[in-house]
């Protein structure tokens, strides 16, 4: 499934684009602050006994501004996008 998004088709993305998009998301999520980023999530999920069941709820380990986290539900947590220099965390 890897490659073949849905949303790749509604976006008009050609193969090429496909491609150069693909190859960017690789290298963005294989940096070091990314991977970081997901043995937090990861931990944190695992020390609340939650690994692999809340994903399946709907729901998300969210980042607060303090640096805590917590459940939220995943669309909301996904849609905070940070436009206008506004943070991404609660």
């Amino acid at each position: 499934m890897a490659g073949e998004h849905p949303s790749y088709d509604k976006l008009g993305m050609s193969e090429e684009r496909r491609k150069k998009k693909l190859a960017y998301d690789t290298k963005y999520q294989n940096s070091p602050k990314r991977v970081n980023y997901r043995e937090e999530l990861n931990k944190a999920n695992r020390d609340a006994g939650t690994y692999g069941k809340m994903t399946a709820m709907g729901k998300d380990r969210s980042h607060k501004k303090d640096g805590s986290m917590v459940l939220e539900n995943r669309f909301n947590n996904r849609s905070r996008n940070g436009q206008d220099g506004s943070s991404t965390k609660k």
